[in-house]
């Protein structure tokens, strides 16, 4: 396809569809390979400063609202996922009555089951390793509604990595390694439940990072329209040991996090709120790897933002009595990009604090933003320090919504939500909401003193964190 037949705005965006937006002119190689050596299909475009501002108009204008309504042209891969069943070759991991699901629409008024509790957590090794306070909060509330470790939740060690980044990042893995990984997990899953006296599937996994999200989300459309993949990781998962009756176990539903905090935004306000939050301006940014990757997966809801954008965070935001505020690059990736943050570290850091950070605090003058994947919250929270060397003065806190939630339920800011581990300052917002920084420091650094005289406490008993399965 020529230039000039291309619509404004398809310039120079990454062919997944999950990475930041178009690259700037100049950094055309010799080489054949493309813009900053990312393939030939990264080309500069040369655009005029008048034709950019037509291109994002161009894009504004058809992502604002949601005008995509592909109707009978896209068929749900969840029915060819039962006749698969149906004609023997896999097992599907079905979410049941006891997991206590809650209906939502999909991008397409198509209906998804999110179970809410018997829930198996998929950690994430980039929210462990850099936003602990992310998946604690998230246990905290579990154990807020009484949910009982080890029967209503399972947050074992006997998982991995879902390797995306890896894959996204530097192209080294391929989709069979992706599909095995997607396949030993949900397996153990499904048979993590043994060791305890309940039959299989009796815990339903819950995946905590986006990035895992939409990678299993993809795998899973893969597995099932490919019946070559299918047994090329049949024979991997059966040296694994990782077959049911010589079958692969996929789930009926692939569940993120934000969902489940989306459908029990309404008992977390009306049962465990305690902070009002009316005054605070917060602003969201949806991870890519939700609602862009594998698209009709993701949650919408008429009364929120008149269905015209996905529902998650924005719901939560709302249900607390927050004041959530817009802002024109929405849309924009958060600059990680996978393959920016490895190879253009200063597109990556640019492209945060001048499309995000910046646009956020002149424009919604926000208090804070919540994002819900592992890869936005680092990008947008770690990299605010590169300004101050570009005089770029301007900073604000990034957490995830459940660690906001958290907060306004009265969870400890260092103990639970763990802020101590931001780099954006968090202590204004803090104080803003009614707490003592200085005094929840205090109280956390007597804490300390008691984690080193041997006296632990622990949101579960860590005896559940290991299955004991190969």
């Amino acid at each position: 396809m020529s230039s000039k037949d291309q619509k404004p705005g398809h310039h120079n965006v990454s062919p997944d569809g999950a990475g930041a937006g178009t690259m700037k002119p100049g950094f055309h190689n010799t080489d054949g390979q493309g813009v900053a050596g990312h393939g030939s299909f990264f080309q500069a475009t040369d655009l005029s400063a008048e034709e950019a501002v037509t291109a994002t108009e161009w894009v504004r204008k058809h992502v604002d609202r949601r005008t995509v309504d592909l109707g009978d042209r896209m068929d749900d891969v969840r029915d060819h996922m039962w006749q698969l069943e149906k004609e023997g070759e896999i097992i599907v991991h079905r979410i049941r009555d006891d997991h206590d699901p809650k209906s939502v629409s999909t991008l397409f008024g198509w209906d998804k089951k999110v179970p809410t509790r018997q829930l198996w957590h998929h950690k994430s090794c980039g929210q462990c390793g850099n936003i602990p306070g992310y998946p604690t909060s998230l246990l905290w509330f579990m154990n807020k509604f009484g949910f009982e470790p080890g029967k209503d939740y399972l947050d074992e060690t006997d998982q991995t990595s879902c390797t995306a980044w890896n894959y996204h990042g530097s192209g080294i893995g391929n989709v069979e390694s992706l599909a095995a990984v997607f396949l030993r997990n949900f397996h153990q899953a499904y048979v993590s439940g043994n060791r305890f006296g309940y039959e299989p599937g009796h815990f339903f996994p819950l995946v905590h990072c986006g990035t895992s999200f939409g990678n299993y989300k993809e795998i899973r459309k893969y597995l099932i329209e490919s019946a070559e993949l299918r047994e090329k990781v049949t024979k991997i998962l059966g040296k694994l040991g990782r077959l049911v009756d010589g079958k692969l176990v996929i789930p009926e539903e692939i569940i993120h996090y934000s969902e489940w905090v989306h459908v029990m935004r309404n008992r977390i306000a009306s049962e465990l709120q305690t902070i009002d939050v009316s005054h605070i301006r917060t602003t969201t940014h949806v991870a890519c790897h939700y609602y862009k990757m594998v698209h009709e997966d993701a949650v919408y809801d008429p009364t929120v933002l008149g269905g015209n954008r996905t529902a998650i965070i924005t719901s939560t935001a709302q249900a607390l009595g927050a004041q959530v505020i817009d802002y024109s690059t929405w849309y924009d990736c958060c600059g990680f990009g996978f393959r920016h943050i490895i190879s253009e570290r200063e597109f990556t850091r640019s492209f945060t604090m001048d499309r995000k950070i910046r646009v956020a605090r002149e424009e919604a003058k926000a208090d804070v933003m919540l994002a819900n994947d592992t890869g936005c919250v680092t990008t947008m929270d770690k990299n605010q320090w590169i300004g101050r060397s570009h005089e770029q003065n301007f900073t604000m806190p990034i957490m995830a919504e459940v660690q906001f939630a958290a907060l306004a339920c009265g969870a400890d800011p260092f103990k639970i939500v763990q802020l101590q581990w931001h780099a954006s300052p968090c202590e204004e917002l803090v104080e803003q909401m009614g707490i003592s920084w200085d005094e929840s420091k205090q109280r956390f650094q007597a804490y300390l003193k008691e984690v080193e005289a041997g006296n632990i406490e622990h949101l579960y008993n860590p005896e559940l964190a290991y299955g004991g399965t190969a």
